[in-house]
């Protein structure tokens, strides 16, 4: 067929995580409770930050941009999903596809910096408590967060340069509940070799590095904390950090699970299952992992509810 340039496809087809109708009305409701748990879960935790006095520090600042980054990053894809379960319509148009390609990469790179400049916050708490107010100042913490949107918004831009050049035969159906961009490559009719290039090295860049110092911050920490020489201190060292560590491991893993599954199977849906795990399933439990094991969110929420009540 011959190819048309991506400007002149008015539409392409989501063909979702499955085609049985019964099953669609059940992903339609568990995917709405899920959407709204995590709407209200990190609307809570940021009202909790904002509205207490005492969570005025970097570790909630952090944590609170956190939480916004997430109610974005399912919002971009997952209302989208749920209107065509309800409508049973695949469509979504050319501007939709592209907002979904530059608003993920944006959400999902920024989501990644934060964490890192978490790790930072807890390197400095851990390594070097009595200077912790002086390093991690409101300006430094404000910049951090600035240059971190900076950065997410210019791998946000290659996204949707990339994906601008690419050419498509009519008719595109794409394996997924929302506009992959890899899998955008894998359909497109033009050659690829180049854009593909272009994405791994992103993803080797804007990944690998905010994992690198992830790492590096842990390893400082882990090596302060075994200079600790009672066991209590030891682990009220290492429980500041704990749910920091959890929601890492459970973003990244969850990341890296999607990755060898998709390249292990022959499936692209199996992809689109698995990709459910860190596009709606982390962002939801964020919220829960931070307040059942934080004493000051419990007692804020606490308070934010008294008051309403």
């Amino acid at each position: 067929m011959e190819p048309h340039n991506l400007t002149s496809v008015s539409e392409f087809l989501l063909l979702g995580l499955s085609d049985d109708p019964e099953l669609q009305l059940l992903l339609f409701g568990l995917f709405l409770s899920m959407y709204l748990v995590t709407i209200l879960g990190n609307l809570l935790i940021i009202l909790a930050v904002t509205s207490d006095s005492h969570l005025h520090s970097p570790m909630y600042f952090f944590l609170s941009n956190l939480s916004l980054t997430d109610v974005s990053f399912t919002t971009t894809t997952i209302p989208k999903m749920l209107v065509n379960l309800q409508t049973h319509s695949k469509s979504i148009t050319y501007a939709g596809c592209l907002s979904q390609v530059t608003f993920f990469s944006l959400f999902g790179c920024l989501e990644s910096l934060l964490l890192t400049m978490m790790a930072y916050d807890r390197l400095v708490a851990i390594c070097h408590p009595l200077h912790y107010l002086v390093i991690m100042n409101p300006l430094l913490c404000g910049l951090f967060v600035l240059v971190s949107f900076s950065i997410s918004l210019l791998t946000s831009l290659l996204h949707y340069l990339v994906m601008s050049q690419l050419t498509f035969c009519p008719e595109v159906e794409i394996p997924h509940f929302f506009c992959d961009l890899s899998q955008l490559l894998n359909l497109a009719c033009s050659d690829t070799s180049t854009n593909n290039i272009l994405i791994y090295f992103i993803g080797t860049i804007f990944g690998g590095i905010p994992l690198s110092g992830i790492l590096y911050s842990y390893t400082q920490i882990m090596s302060s904390i075994l200079r600790i020489s009672s066991l209590g201190g030891r682990y009220k060292a290492f429980s500041t950090c704990g749910s920091h560590l959890v929601v890492v491991c459970l973003f990244y893993g969850t990341g890296l699970g999607v990755y060898l599954s998709s390249a292990a199977s022959s499936s692209p849906r199996k992809g689109a299952v698995a990709s459910v795990m860190y596009t709606v399933v982390t962002p939801m439990l964020n919220p829960f992992i931070y307040s059942l094991r934080n004493k000051d969110i419990k007692s804020a929420l606490w308070r934010i509810i008294s008051r309403i009540a």
